[in-house]
């Protein structure tokens, strides 16, 4: 029996689990270190081979964790050696268009990420001499860059003894400790900010907080854990069943379902593309407009026809959209257009396509191509047949 966090007579030789767990003050951290010298051990042994590892350079580092949110392993791995192959340097990176980074990023969503990754390329050259901040509280004044991200560069390339928590991490250590307190509200994210610093090997605070992200994404999973396999097994304080019903989130964010048109507006060599705003949804990306009421489109000079490829659905964070594309169409042998909304380009479709899309336009491109063609001879009377008139060279990308 001992007094564990919770502060209350418990079992485990470190927390009682359950929604009284508070007491963080009153954690040993010694009777942590053979569960911690445990996991670096584990992770000595099994680690995955991510490029980024085998030379913790800043860039690399900070690359693969600002490509890593939200976004899978095997995706992000790839993603971040055609960055790497790129821009090799952070200097490259901040001397990019930032067109041409929101083309690379096209396809990992969260396009905000990318508009910060580009910001803070140009902050580390212009502000800290083209070096990365080597402290966790420097590294946040980066854009983009918070709490976890800049824990774990500062401790994996600077060995700063810090823990750095995503969710990963929130999931081992409730599991581990055994807590019920709600991690999306703050007493629950201060008490596992909590935990894992004292948790931490202060000796080798990098290899720790990747052992703890590598526990959490291969082991210590969400759904029904491996607990067999796991290091810290011994001394968990939820085991197999228990360990299913943590963390524990106090509530999910509300869906909300949008419909939403993107209108296809061409004469069949040309369409017409829409950046939207920095801020908001695809921030800073280029569309088929989704707003005809602005000023300097006139619908009575176009014909609306069917739709140029089928509804779909696009799942966001906390957005459901059902997107359609209305196919607004001219002959090809009529005058360009006088006049276009002033975020609007008239542009071929060939040179369309090198543009930064949303995910939702990408997957559709080909289809709503080859149906604007289509309506644009069909004005004229003849009908394509789709062979040597495909644009060359075609971007391949995600399409």
């Amino acid at each position: 029996m001992c007094v564990g966090l919770c502060g209350v007579n418990c079992l485990h030789p470190f927390v009682r689990g359950g929604k009284n767990t508070r007491n963080l003050a009153k954690l040993e951290t010694n009777s942590l270190q053979p569960s911690t010298s445990a996991l670096l051990a584990w992770f000595d042994r099994h680690q995955r081979p991510l490029p980024w590892r085998a030379d913790p350079d800043p860039y690399a580092v900070w690359l693969s964790e600002i490509i890593l949110q939200q976004t899978r392993v095997d995706q992000g791995t790839r993603y971040w050696q055609r960055f790497i192959d790129r821009w090799p340097t952070v200097v490259d990176l901040a001397h990019a268009p930032l067109e041409d980074v929101l083309k690379m990023w096209q396809g990992l969503g969260y396009y905000a990420r990318a508009r910060n990754l580009h910001r803070a390329a140009l902050a580390v050259c212009d502000t800290w001499g083209g070096r990365f901040p080597t402290t966790a509280t420097d590294l946040r004044t980066l854009p983009g860059v918070g709490p976890y991200t800049a824990a774990a560069v500062a401790s994996i390339c600077f060995q700063e003894p810090v823990a750095a928590v995503d969710g990963n991490v929130q999931r081992v250590v409730t599991r581990f400790l055994g807590s019920d307190l709600p991690v999306d509200r703050p007493d629950g994210l201060r008490w596992v900010a909590a935990g894992a610093t004292a948790m931490l090997d202060a000796l080798r605070p990098g290899d720790f907080n990747q052992a703890m992200m590598e526990l959490g994404a291969t082991v210590c999973t969400p759904g029904k854990p491996h607990c067999i396999e796991c290091p810290l097994q011994a001394a968990c304080a939820s085991g197999p069943e228990r360990a299913q019903t943590r963390p524990v989130k106090a509530g999910r964010t509300r869906v909300e379902h949008v419909a939403w048109a993107f209108h296809v507006i061409t004469d069949g060599t040309h369409v017409a593309l829409r950046k939207r705003p920095e801020n908001g949804v695809w921030g800073g990306l280029w569309e088929f407009p989704s707003d005809l009421n602005a000023r300097g489109f006139h619908p009575e000079n176009w014909r609306r026809v069917a739709d140029a490829a089928p509804p779909m659905t696009h799942l966001l964070s906390h957005r459901r959209i059902e997107a359609s594309f209305p196919l607004w169409v001219r002959s090809p042998l009529g005058a360009l257009p006088v006049s276009l909304p002033e975020e609007w380009v008239w542009v071929s479709w060939q040179a369309a396509a090198e543009y930064a899309l949303p995910r939702h336009i990408d997957k559709v491109w080909l289809d709503v191509y080859k149906a604007a063609v289509q309506a644009a001879a069909e004005c004229e009377g003849s009908v394509p047949t789709f062979g040597r008139e495909r644009p060359t060279p075609w971007p391949e990308s995600t399409k």
